[in-house]
């Protein structure tokens, strides 16, 4: 049957191939938990209506690899990580009905022997509040930067690889959620309403902590934020990615390496400080970046090796290359 599958689709990357995958197990949970998850088969609908448009956009662009086709191909799963992002949010928490916040925070206060999020309050400044926010904000267009850099050197198995690392690394955290519903210590250990007030910024944090908090489902004015707030937080999702892009950054020998790097060690402390996420869920992000860089390596090149494609590798150090 996969042999049948795969002579068919010879012409879809690896990328392709782990958001088929991913949307076809979306599926099946939601067949699986039909007596749970409201609008079920209208999500199974969405889901074989995105498996269906990425062979199309990957089909277009087999048989004419013009710009567009290109730039489609590359760049449809932008919105496509947003979309799964809304749907894992209209599944996780009537499958699972419970948060186990009781239990990271018992993991934090286990490790540290304190709450992180209540201590880093004595270092709180609204300029640094100001700084981390904003640079909170930036996460989703670090994976960006990394790969059009890359793409503008003409390295397309580098591109395609930050890619698929990217997408497969969001996919991974999407599992976490399910597994592990939380919705963290601004709810938990503080209390939500006064955020802005105990946690003050300078101009633009207001702003940008409503942007964030609208895309977890709880614009101004909800009244039960608890409650309809996304559970999306074991692993830390922007821990997880940024380290993924770090990692790759310096292994590729980027330039953007220089910026990523330190923009990307502040975001992963903004994530505790800002009160999203607890540290465990930190720990938690940057294990699974580790398991995420390494299946993803042998997944990626196991596809690309199938299909009779250039194998993606780490560029080696001058010495081994003088050797």
């Amino acid at each position: 049957m996969f042999q049948k599958f795969h002579k068919h689709l010879r012409y879809l990357t690896p990328t392709d191939y782990v958001v088929i995958v991913f949307y076809v197990f979306l599926s099946i949970l939601n067949i699986v938990f039909a007596n749970r998850v409201n609008h079920w088969f209208g999500l199974i609908v969405m889901n074989f209506v995105v498996i269906a448009a990425t062979i199309f956009i990957a089909s277009a662009h087999a048989k004419k690899n013009s710009f567009w086709r290109r730039q489609i191909h590359y760049w449809y799963t932008a919105p496509l990580i947003l979309l799964t992002f809304k749907e894992i949010y209209l599944m996780i928490k009537p499958i699972r009905q419970i948060d186990y916040d009781y239990l990271l925070i018992k993991m934090d206060r286990m490790i540290f022997g304190f709450d992180p999020t209540v201590e880093l309050m004595k270092i709180a400044t609204p300029l640094l509040t100001e700084l981390l926010q904003i640079i909170y904000a930036t996460f989703y267009f670090l994976p960006m930067i990394l790969a059009i850099s890359l793409y503008y050197k003409k390295k397309n198995v580098e591109v395609d690889f930050v890619i698929f690392s990217t997408v497969y690394g969001f996919l991974f955290s999407y599992i976490g959620y399910l597994l592990v519903p939380a919705i963290g210590p601004r709810f938990h250990l503080h209390d939500f309403f006064v955020t802005n007030t105990e946690l003050p910024g300078l101009f633009l944090t207001n702003f940008l902590r409503e942007i964030v908090n609208t895309g977890e489902s709880i614009p101004t004015g909800t009244l039960n934020p608890m409650e309809v707030v996304q559970r999306d937080v074991f692993p830390s999702g922007h821990t997880m990615m940024t380290v993924i892009i770090m990692y790759l950054s310096i292994k590729l020998k980027s330039k953007t390496k220089y910026f990523l790097i330190p923009v990307g060690t502040l975001l992963i402390f903004s994530t505790v400080y800002l009160r999203y996420h607890y540290a465990v869920d930190v720990i938690a992000g940057l294990i699974c970046a580790i398991f995420s860089l390494i299946s993803g390596y042998y997944i990626f090149n196991w596809w690309q090796k199938l299909n009779g494609k250039k194998l993606f590798t780490y560029p080696q150090k001058e010495n081994q290359l003088e050797q």
